[in-house]
């Protein structure tokens, strides 16, 4: 039988990458020269391409070739007259690569993960029971816009981190997208793999371990194109300068490359590139030092403002992630570094309508508070508006372009003018100087865009699992107060509709469908029946953890342990999923009762 053209072509690719992989040239090569030396020890005949053939199969050659590809055929059916048609075969990739398609006319570096040891943190820990919940690893990759993630592994002091990654290495000029990179042009890209690993707790809490930055191009001067390496990688925080554990890991370029460079030439090249970052942080330093002069000078009580050139900490790295997702979307954010009650340093968000209307973000609990200055030149018996946003001064504004310093005459944020176009009110950072620092690529040789990852979850499968233990979870804690559950499973369904409207609320501001609603939950209670309700939102899928917090409210606690004549209790969860596994996670109970007079 025959394959379409485009089916032939995908297989030779296939077939011709497992060759070079197993590097059969060489092997042919090999028993080409012993069969050779065999005959004419033996007699002076010359060598049919048959014998070599032989000779090929008794060393297996031709079967280490072949076993790796495996074929699987798929009968169909006349979709008129449901005979079966003539089978259509259909090739697997190779195992060996792990079903990824490979371009052979494209260069890939192969970063293979060999475990972890040394992660002297778990030396202690029991060991885990078949089934049992368990603390995890979970090693995340990024390499020139391309992300991977391992699979999770328990904790432990020598993990099984055992994961292969392809990473493909491309240069990006202007019509050499499809050429196949050489070593100079490798050695010229500085970007590292980034690698993080993160430990993910029984309770889904996230924590991070580690980050690495590995400078793969090592490997340039090999001429077999692979290494192996041992890194240690250092704790956050606190703790940088304590290693946290050493991952073993070997890099292999493929193809391999034909004329590899010198140690020197790579050591050279990345001593350069250090030497030329550390000049432009030094000229910035110098620059930033005139500045901050200049903006001294403008004012004595600048000197007490919170201006922060460079920062470093929690609430910094969670406004900056927020701002940079909002300037994303289009708007005009910018990251405030300032105080909140009793002189605390805060940073948050600020965006600019296009009406000129201030909006505050706080990323830490994501509340937003609408900005009405105060004008301190209004009349004394003029109605002013009251503070709305927890915040107290404000000494700068930055985003990726610019950075600007509050010179007015008082830095607190009710009498703030946000008009950033005013020099009098705002001294603002040579755009230029931050481009020479901060600009996409001054530190790559790519802009380090990385792609969001599509949500892996399933959005109606952890529904329907967070309902059930929730479920569990009122009725056991019912049964411990000697009282009987029984569920309206239609007025469970019902509270979905509410539950769209609050999500749909919080994302747009905008309200819709709750008349709908209440009119629904009325038609399903009876006359003389009293119906009570309470939602609550959570950024997590812990069912333990969303219900004692439940608890908390007495509102909630008088709808769990509700008594009554022809009581029936009621549980509504949805899940919505969004790019990286993000999750708004909305919960309702409710019950319904005949109230008795």
């Amino acid at each position: 039988m025959s394959l379409p053209p485009e089916k032939a072509s995908e297989l030779k690719k296939i077939i011709h990458n497992h060759l070079l992989k197993m590097d059969i040239h060489g092997k042919i090569r090999e028993v080409l020269a012993e069969v050779v030396r065999d005959e004419q020890g033996a007699a002076h005949q010359s060598l049919s391409e048959a014998d070599f053939l032989r000779a090929l199969q008794r060393r297996g050659i031709v079967n280490d070739m072949m076993k790796d590809l495996h074929f699987t055929q798929e009968a169909n059916t006349d979709a008129e007259t449901g005979s079966p048609q003539k089978p259509d075969t259909h090739f697997a990739d190779i195992t060996q690569m792990k079903k990824t398609y490979i371009d052979p006319s494209r260069r890939y570096l192969y970063l293979q993960v060999l475990g972890g040891r040394a992660f002297l943190e778990h030396l202690q820990e029991p060991e885990r029971l078949p089934g049992q919940v368990c603390s995890t690893f979970t090693l995340y990759l990024h390499f020139r816009n391309q992300r991977f993630r391992s699979k999770p592994v328990p904790c432990g002091c020598e993990p099984d981190l055992r994961e292969g990654f392809l990473l493909e290495i491309h240069r990006d000029g202007m019509g050499e997208g499809t050429k196949m990179a050489d070593a100079t042009t490798m050695l010229s890209m500085c970007d590292p793999v980034h690698l993080v690993l993160i430990k993910t707790d029984t309770s889904s809490e996230t924590t991070l371990v580690s980050s690495y930055f590995l400078d793969w191009r090592a490997v340039l001067s090999l001429s077999s194109g692979k290494t192996c390496l041992a890194l240690e990688l250092m704790g956050v925080g606190s703790e940088c300068k304590v290693p946290a554990g050493v991952l073993t890991v070997s890099l292999e370029l493929y193809p391999p490359l034909t004329e590899t460079l010198s140690t020197d030439i790579i050591s050279t090249q990345q001593s350069l590139e250090r030497q030329r970052t550390a000049e432009k942080e030094r000229l910035f330093l110098v620059y930033a030092k005139q500045w901050w002069r200049e903006f001294l000078e403008i004012r004595p009580s600048h000197k007490s403002k919170m201006v922060k050139i460079f920062a470093q900490g929690d609430c910094e790295d969670h406004a900056t992630l927020l701002c940079s997702l909002l300037l994303g979307f289009g708007l005009d954010a910018y990251v405030c570094v300032g105080t909140k009650a009793k002189g605390v340093p805060h940073t948050w968000v600020l965006t600019r309508g296009t009406d000129g209307s201030i909006t505050f973000w706080e990323s830490l609990t994501a509340h937003r508070y609408l900005h009405h200055p105060i004008d301190p030149d209004a009349p004394p018996l003029a109605p002013q508006p009251k503070p709305s946003s927890p915040y107290r001064t404000v000494g700068c504004v930055f985003n990726h372009q610019i950075f600007l310093a509050n010179c007015q005459p008082s830095d607190a944020v009710d009498l703030c003018v946000f008009d950033f176009q005013n020099q009098t009110r705002w001294k603002a950072m040579s755009e230029e100087a931050l481009k020479s620092v901060c600009a996409p690529g001054s530190t790559t040789s790519l802009p380090p865009l990385p792609p969001l990852c599509a949500p892996a979850l399933d959005p109606a499968s952890a529904s329907n699992q967070l309902e059930l233990e929730m479920r569990y979870l009122v009725s056991e804690h019912r049964k411990d107060l000697g009282l009987v559950t029984v569920w309206d499973d239609h007025l469970s369904y019902l509270l979905s509709s509410a539950l769209s409207v609050y999500e749909l609320e919080r994302c747009t501001g905008v309200s819709c469908g709750n008349e709908e609603f209440q009119d629904a939950v009325r038609r399903a209670v009876p006359e003389g029946h009293t119906f009570k309700g309470f939602p609550i939102h959570f950024l997590h899928c812990n069912a333990r953890r969303a219900f004692a917090t439940c608890l908390r409210s007495a509102f909630c606690e008088e709808i769990v342990c509700c008594r009554g004549d022809h009581m029936r209790l009621a549980i509504r969860v949805r899940v919505f999923v969004y790019p990286e596994n993000a999750c708004a996670v909305w919960l309702m109970f409710a019950c319904k009762y005949l109230s008795v007079l």
